[in-house]
């Protein structure tokens, strides 16, 4: 690693290393510490640093760094760790689930699934071709879920195939889909597709494409919500959950709760 001229102590770890060693960092007394890495590295991180009282500085090293971009960080390297030496540290919220702290999004069911069948046929077939036939199995048998949550007063059960949570509103139009709604409402941003059909789910995603995700949401299947919690219930007694990118087995139930000002997090 380059000399930058800052005072920092740079060390080059596997990411099984990192939590340990923020542990020990906070343990001999140190305030503050950067992590370089994509927005998983950055989430594994942000777990530890909240539960030792660390500052964390977020260096862009991943191919999104999401969270980066939305807390205006620089992606030069230079400029970065200046940022990291510099910067005020500031509160921001996470989420969720199973105790596992994630800082931008998560999602359950079809999209997980289509992932992991997608890296499974991807050495036989190729990419392209991995990502087609998963798309038809999950077509031809999706598997659901139950999604609880309490919305104005009133528990409610929704059966669901999909659902996608963000930390904070999000978009929901294209080109900024998904990303942070400026000035948006905070919380965890529950979109549940409802229903069991696969009828269902393509006019679902052909409404999206053709009209927008805004006409879509308007549509009985689809249905956004901010809440501070919610649980998913499954039939079987694990399932995949992803969170920043990252998939992880979870045992079922998955708990989701919404973490204000859980990390704090250095900013320009």
């Amino acid at each position: 690693m380059r000399d930058s001229g800052l005072p920092i102590d740079p060390r080059v770890l596997p990411a099984a290393q990192i939590a340990e060693t923020l542990r020990r960092l906070a343990e001999s007394g140190v305030r503050r510490a950067g992590v370089s890495g994509g927005d998983g590295t950055i989430a594994l991180a942000a777990g530890v640093a909240s539960s030792v009282a660390l500052e964390l500085a977020v260096i862009p090293g991943g191919t999104l760094n999401h969270l980066a971009r939305d807390l205006g960080i620089p992606s030069e390297l230079d400029e970065a760790l200046r940022v990291a030496v510099t910067g005020e540290a500031r509160p921001i919220d996470a989420g969720s689930v199973n105790g596992h702290l994630f800082l931008n999004t998560s999602s359950v069911g079809t999209y997980v699934t289509f992932v992991r069948l997608r890296e499974r046929l991807e050495r036989y077939l190729g990419y392209r071709l991995a990502s087609i036939a998963a798309a038809l199995r999950l077509l031809v048998r999706p598997r659901t879920f139950t999604v609880e949550v309490e919305v104005e007063g009133r528990l409610r059960a929704d059966i669901s195939p999909l659902v996608f949570v963000g930390v904070g509103e999000r978009e929901l139009k294209l080109p900024t889909l998904g990303g942070r709604a400026e000035g948006g409402r905070r919380g965890l941003h529950l979109m549940i597709v409802r229903g069991r059909s696969r009828a269902r789910l393509a006019a679902l995603a052909f409404a999206a494409a053709a009209r927008g995700t805004r006409s879509a949401m308007r549509s009985p299947a689809l249905e956004a919500v901010i809440v501070n919690q919610f649980t998913i219930r499954m039939r079987r007694p694990h399932g995949r959950v992803a969170t920043d990118g990252e998939l992880n087995t979870m045992i079922a139930p998955l708990e989701y709760r919404w973490l204000p000002g859980a990390v704090m997090v250095v900013t320009p």
